[in-house]
């Protein structure tokens, strides 16, 4: 087998389900294996699972392992060649893993490969490539001065080695997975994925960005990033320096000195929503279900000339490829005042994030 693609879920169940679309899509012309692992989610996460996507090797935690631990008993299940951790709150085009194989299959000595990611509204996630979070950089990063914290040598529609990627999309050979011993189980959350690309670095492989191929990440689904999550970060960069680095006592002091003082000066992310006059349905026929349920006129459209500001456009996902979607999003060919929602095939709701800190908005449309 070719590829095994590991998603590890959390009470995201619709989003999930956009996930495994269109990476059943990406995979027709692959030997590949999806396992989705879901750590004890209270929604219907797994009953839908089971209903809609039945080839999908589903494991059933009656616990929540946490990010490491979840991914690495998805990973031992796993026959591919290669192996690609993936968030449940992603959208991947149809050629993403096409891509990815040929680039990966074309090297020497490879490590981690990370792609393009962009949020909701098409706007490019920096930690898509970084570098290795030295203790003055993350510092720089705490006080608002990230740019040593991210890989800015590469363009982001470049390729080229970097030494860090983003843990909710990575892809790499099984053997150097068990290698280096998968995620350490010593981080909950965040924080693996820095260790993971710093550990295969170490290990003599070489990391890659590759900027050919773009998936969305609606950041914000997988974990909710409140006032807490600053310290959940410092706590794990904590773990991460007494791993790698020498033991130091200033160091340790500054680390926890840092994260006090971030949590106190960070507030609670407040959402900008933003305000929708109109709709503008991406399709060749009209949803009469979807007119029915909006509170404001919808406009049947297949072109971006005519679209006004604050409209939110809801791409019809039996007429549009994900791939055709995410460039749409991406080239941004309307003003930022439009946002995006997907109406996935064959589903019933409408999905789509326009805010990178809270939770996304699922509109029922039975």
């Amino acid at each position: 087998m070719k590829l095994s693609i590991v998603i590890l879920n959390y009470n995201v169940r619709y989003f999930l389900e956009l996930c495994l679309k269109s990476v059943q899509a990406a995979i027709t012309d692959i030997d590949a294996e999806i396992i989705v692992v879901d750590n004890d989610s209270e929604d219907s996460s797994c009953e839908m699972v089971k209903t809609l996507f039945p080839d999908v090797t589903l494991i059933e935690n009656h616990e929540n392992y946490g990010f490491s631990k979840g991914n690495n008993i998805g990973v031992a299940k796993a026959k591919g060649e290669y192996i690609c951790i993936l968030n449940p709150d992603t959208v991947v085009a149809e050629d993403t893993f096409s891509q990815l194989i040929q680039f990966a299959d074309s090297k020497t000595k490879l490590g981690i490969v990370g792609c393009k990611l962009i949020n909701g509204v098409g706007e490019f996630l920096p930690e898509s490539k970084r570098n290795v979070p030295y203790l003055k950089v993350a510092f720089k990063k705490l006080l608002g001065n990230p740019g040593y914290y991210y890989a800015n040598h590469i363009n982001e529609d470049e390729i080229g080695m970097v030494r860090i990627l983003v843990g909710a999309f990575m892809f790499l050979k099984r053997e150097v997975y068990f290698e280096v011993g998968g995620f350490d189980e010593a981080y909950f959350m965040y924080g693996e994925d820095i260790d993971l690309s710093y550990t295969v670095r170490k290990a003599g492989y070489k990391n890659y960005y590759y900027g050919k191929t773009t998936v969305i990440h609606y950041k914000g689904e997988s974990t909710v990033r409140d006032k807490h999550y600053v310290r959940r970060f410092y706590g794990a960069m904590q773990i991460f320096y007494r791993k790698h680095f020498k033991k130091n006592l200033l160091c340790d002091m500054t680390v926890w000195s840092a994260v006090k003082m971030a949590y106190f000066l960070n507030s609670v992310p407040v959402k900008n929503k933003k305000d929708i006059e109109r709709y503008a349905f991406m399709s060749c026929c009209m949803n009469e279900r979807l007119k029915a349920v909006l509170p404001k006129e919808v406009l049947l459209t297949e072109s971006f000339d005519n679209i006004k500001d604050e409209t939110e456009i809801i791409f019809d996902g039996s007429s549009w490829s994900f791939k055709s979607i995410i460039s749409a999003i991406q080239q941004k060919k309307t003003s930022k005042s439009v946002t995006y929602k997907i109406l996935p095939k064959n589903s019933s709701y409408i999905i789509g994030s326009d805010n990178a800190v809270c939770k996304g908005e699922i509109i029922s449309l039975s």
